[in-house]
C-alpha cells in the first residue's frame, strides 16, 4: 500500500468512495472489490489495499477467488480436446487452450501430462464461469516465465502471504537471495514453487518463507543467518 494511504477496513457493501481511491488513470480492482455503475463497492470484509493504480481488499480467506491479470500456479487434471483443465485452487476448475501458449500453433502445440505443474495468468475471470487462463505476457506476447514448471517444490500458504512476496520491499526473499541461489515462481492463489541446487536448500528456503508471515525485516534477518548457520 502506498505510504500515502491509511488503512481502511471495509465490510460486504460498503462503497468505496472515488476520492478515496485517488487514482488519475484508469482504475484495476482486485479481489473483494466490484463496480456497479459509477460506483466501487466492498464484497467482502478485510483491508482495502492498492499497488499503484490495482486496488483489492485484503482478507484472510483460504480459498482462492479468480481475477484478471493475477498469476496463479495451477495442476492439470483432466484434457479435453484442445483444453487443459486445472486445477488453482478456486471452487470450480479453470481451463487453458493448447494455443494459449507462446508460438504455440495447431501444429505446434505444446504436450503437458497429468498433475504437471503450469505457471499461468488469469486471463478472463467470472463468478458464474470457468476461469480461462493463458501463459503469454500480454504487454510483450513472449512467455516471459509462464508455463510448465518441471522439477522443484511447490507448497501452499496464506493468500496474503503471496501478496506481500510479491512487493519489492519485502525482505525475506532478498535476504535468502543473498545465501543461496533459487527461482521462484509465486502464484496468488496461494502456492510458490522453488527451484534450488540441493533439496536442502529448497526445504530451507520454503520453512524460511512460511515462517516469515508474521515477522518483520529484523526478525527475517535473524533467522535468514540462523538456518544458513545450520
Amino acid at each position: 500500500m502506498d505510504e500515502s494511504t491509511e488503512l481502511k477496513v471495509v465490510l460486504p457493501g460498503d462503497i468505496i468512495p472515488m476520492e478515496e481511491l485517488n487514482s488519475e488513470s484508469t482504475l484495476i480492482l482486485g479481489p473483494g472489490l466490484r463496480q456497479e455503475g459509477d460506483q466501487i463497492v466492498a464484497m467482502k470484509a478485510g483491508i482495502l489495499m492498492n499497488a499503484g493504480d490495482r486496488w483489492w481488499i485484503e482478507s484472510s480467506q483460504k480459498r482462492y477467488v479468480a481475477a484478471t491479470g493475477e498469476s496463479v500456479l495451477g495442476i492439470v487434471t483432466a484434457k479435453m480436446g484442445e483444453y487443459y483443465r486445472l486445477d488453482i485452487g478456486t471452487a470450480r476448475p479453470a481451463i487453458l487452450h493448447q494455443l494459449a501458449f507462446e508460438g504455440a500453433t495447431k501444429r505446434n502445440k505444446p504436450n503437458i501430462g497429468l498433475r504437471s505443474l503450469v505457471y499461468c495468468r488469469v486471463n478472463l475471470a467470472n463468478p458464474d464461469m470457468e476461469a480461462e487462463l493463458d501463459c503469454v505476457n500480454p504487454t510483450t506476447s513472449k512467455a516471459d516465465g509462464f508455463g510448465e514448471l518441471k522439477h522443484g517444490f511447490v507448497f501452499s500458504c496464506s493468500l496474503g502471504l503471496c501478496r506481500r512476496l510479491l512487493d519489492p520491499s519485502t525482505a525475506i526473499l532478498r535476504l535468502l537471495g543473498e545465501h543461496i541461489p533459487f527461482e521462484l515462481a509465486i502464484g496468488m492463489n496461494g502456492r510458490i514453487w522453488i527451484n534450488s541446487n540441493s533439496c536442502k536448500e529448497t526445504i530451507l528456503i520454503s520453512n524460511a518463507i512460511q515462517n516469515s508471515e508474521y515477522l518483520n525485516t529484523e526478525q527475517c534477518e535473524a533467522m535468514v543467518n540462523s538456518l544458513v548457520a545450520q
